[in-house]
């Protein structure tokens, strides 16, 4: 037995997808993690259910990511530093994957430990 979906929701939870595992291209490009999801999120907000409330996510996570990651550097001389940069690595891996899965899935996201620049 088949349930059937809709093709229009399909596409939506395809471009979540899309717009959360795009947050992975830090691993590669270093900075194609946050332009990336910025572009999906300011071209697509009005033309994918949930797409703006969820870009707002990814952008706050990146950003707060950024933060973190920018913190760490000069705190690396009392070697704490390497712990919370080990922490953001972490986060910044396994958030965007468990995220991209409940979008697809269309449960809602929620990325922990960002700070709200957007609302």
């Amino acid at each position: 037995m088949e349930v059937y979906q809709d093709p229009v929701f399909r596409e939506d939870r395809q471009m979540l997808l899309f717009a959360h595992l795009s947050q992975l291209l830090n691993l590669f490009t270093g900075f194609g993690g946050f332009l990336v999801p910025l572009v999906i999120w300011l071209t697509q907000k009005d033309k994918v259910e949930h797409m703006d409330e969820q870009g707002k996510q990814i952008m706050n996570f990146q950003l707060t990511m950024i933060l973190a990651a920018l913190v760490a550097v000069p705190l690396m001389l009392i070697l704490v530093g390497f712990v919370i940069l080990a922490g953001v690595a972490l986060l910044t891996l396994i958030f965007p994957i468990i995220n991209a899965i409940k979008a697809n899935d269309g449960e809602p996201t929620h990325y922990p430990l960002s700070i709200k620049f957007f609302r």
